[in-house]
């Protein structure tokens, strides 16, 4: 199997099976490929999160979709792969938003006591997460995300597509919004 490394398509379209915020027939669906230990990760997250607020604000609810696929790299976080089975172990329990934004608030603490901590925090049964967690329930989840982001030409993390195209410029509110503005009038 090869990877072109010079993709820039979305190779695994946005589907029910992601972690949604927004809706799939947005005008503009942004898919993120994250670590939870990657300090770039957090900080595109909270840039997307302001760029979501001051859209849905001005072009309304259904504006803008953002996606947030895994792409753990356990060569330089030890933690990042564990983070991410907490957040499918807490997304089974209906709370993967809470539980994202608590790991990349908290990135330096991903330890294993963390994670258990974070997920009584939310109130999740924790005998069912740290069974998901030892069992490693989640792993195929999780592997799938980080393919589709090789099929796309993804090498590290972060990485943006915006309608599926993958978005390379400056790290800013100012040029990820005028990308996305931009998109929506493509």
């Amino acid at each position: 199997m090869s990877f072109d490394r010079d993709r820039s398509l979305l190779f695994v379209p946005p589907s029910i099976q992601d972690h949604i915020k927004g809706v799939l027939n947005a005008t503009v669906v942004l898919v993120m490929y994250g670590d939870y230990e990657c300090s770039q990760s957090a900080d595109v997250y909270r840039l997307i999160k302001v760029i979501g607020r001051h859209l849905s604000v001005s072009l309304g609810e259904n504006y803008l979709c953002f996606i947030f696929r895994h792409f753990p790299q356990i060569e330089i976080h030890s933690h990042a792969q564990r983070a991410a089975e907490a957040a499918e172990a807490a997304a089974v329990q209906g709370q993967f938003w809470p539980m994202h934004e608590m790991l990349f608030s908290h990135q330096q603490e991903l330890g294993n006591g963390y994670l258990v901590e974070y997920a009584n925090n939310l109130g999740l049964d924790i005998s069912q997460f740290l069974q998901d967690i030892s069992k490693k329930v989640y792993i195929d989840r999780i592997n799938e995300d980080i393919e589709s982001g090789l099929y796309s030409g993804v090498t590290a993390a972060p990485a943006l597509f915006i309608n599926g195209i993958r978005y390379l410029d400056r790290w800013t509110v100012e040029q990820i919004m005028a990308a996305v503005v931009a998109a929506a009038n493509d």
